[in-house]
Parts: structure tokens; sequence; C-alpha cells
């Protein structure tokens, strides 16, 4: 609970049967959580029985992809404000703190993963990597006349239930690009939001996402065609 608003949070797995347990834990023994949904997207043998052993709500999404597990994790979440992030240890429960005290004053808290004394030893967050997130952020900040953006990519977020039913209609994307479509949405529909920074730690286990640089490259192209169609068609449509 944070000033009176339940607090959910939504951990989408894939690959994560080996940390799941242990993020629920470190993110529930940071206080202010009151529902923790888990959605298995056709997760790793195992998975649903490290949830079941945690006070966490599991369900299931079969449509492979990214943006169908969080959209279906936003759907269940019954909270007034919505915690999204990966449960592979890259993220810290101590980090939701800075999320909730923003929520006050904005509709939508993003993390950034690219601040550099918060890269722990580790992460897979290299100088290259760090500057082509940093570089497509900026290319969505310009287009879209945002708030400041240094990392479109990063998972950890929260959205007010106010915030999201402006936009939960609009979702797209299916696949690994959700997270900037999540952002644009946000700018043309009139969702207030602010970016902030949060430890990014060693991952357990691999990504199955950006398990190696060709593959992190892939997607940031991705993300850059993402942004280009829909800043066109937002002109388009006026």
């Amino acid at each position: 609970m944070w000033h009176d608003k339940k607090v959910s949070l939504v951990f989408p797995t894939y690959n994560e049967k080996d940390s799941i347990r242990a993020a629920i834990i470190d993110f529930q023994s940071a206080g202010y959580i009151d529902e923790v949904i888990v959605v298995n997207n056709n997760a790793a043998a195992g998975t649903d029985e490290e949830v079941r052993t945690t006070s966490a709500s599991l369900v299931h999404e079969p449509r492979q992809g990214f943006g169908f597990s969080i959209q279906k994790g936003l759907r269940e979440a019954t909270g007034d404000l919505i915690i999204v992030a990966e449960p592979d240890g890259t993220f810290a429960g101590k980090d939701i703190l800075k999320l909730l005290s923003y929520s006050d004053d904005f509709d939508m808290v993003l993390g950034t993963r690219t601040t550099r004394e918060l890269i722990w030893d580790g992460a897979y967050m290299g100088w290259l990597l760090r500057m082509g997130n940093y570089a497509v952020a900026k290319m969505l900040e310009v287009l879209f006349n945002t708030a400041y953006l240094s990392d479109v990519g990063c998972t950890m977020r929260l959205i007010s239930r106010k915030g999201l039913g402006l936009i939960a209609d609009k979702f797209q994307v299916t696949g690994s690009c959700f997270n900037p479509e999540m952002v644009m949405l946000a700018s043309l529909n009139g969702v207030s939001f602010i970016e902030i920074p949060v430890n990014y730690m060693k991952r357990v286990g691999r990504s199955m996402g950006t398990k190696n640089l060709f593959n992190a490259v892939l997607l940031g192209f991705g993300m850059i065609w993402l942004i280009i169609s829909y800043r066109v068609k937002s002109w388009i449509k006026g």
C-alpha cells in the first residue's frame, strides 16, 4: 500500500526459473507490495513450482511474446499502482520506493539502466549497449517531444490505474519492443511520466531477448523502426 493506494507487481517470466522465487521475495521484502502477479509465458519447466512456494498469484499467457505477457499482467493486476519488472535478478526490489515516490506527481514512472554509477559488475550493459540504449531513447524523446529519456528498453516501471486506462486498448506490439510502445502511447495520450535511475545487476541465467550483442543490435533496429513508424502514423492521423 502506498498512500492508501493498492500496489500490484507484475513479473513476466519465460526463462527465469532459477531466479523468480528470490525476485518475488526481494520485491516483497521492500514493503508496499500488496499483490504479485507472475505471468508464465510458456516458461521453463519447474517455474510454476517455484512460484507456488511464494504468495504470488500465477497466471498463464500461451501466446508467446514479451508484449503479450506484460499486457496479460496489466489486465490481471487489481492495484491502483502497477509496477512491472523482470524477475531475472537484474532489478532491485528496494528501487520500488523510488518509483512510488514519483507516482505522487506522475501517472507513469520509468526506470533507466544507463546510469553508470548504478550498473553493477557483471551486468549486461557495456559501453556500446549503454550508448545504443541512450541513442534510441534520445531519438524517441526528440521525435515525440517527451520528458527526458535515456533508456526506452528498461522494463522496470510503474503506471497508475488512470494512466493505464488511457492507453490499455491501444497496445499493438506483442514482442520485445513493447516497452518503447508503452512510452510512445503515453506521450500521445496525455499520460504524464518521468524517468529515474535504477540499479541494474547481473542476470541470473541467460536472456532470450538480448543473449548476445547481435540480438541486442537487432532489437535496437526493431525499436528504431517502431519509433519512426509510430511517429509517421501519428503525423498522418493529424
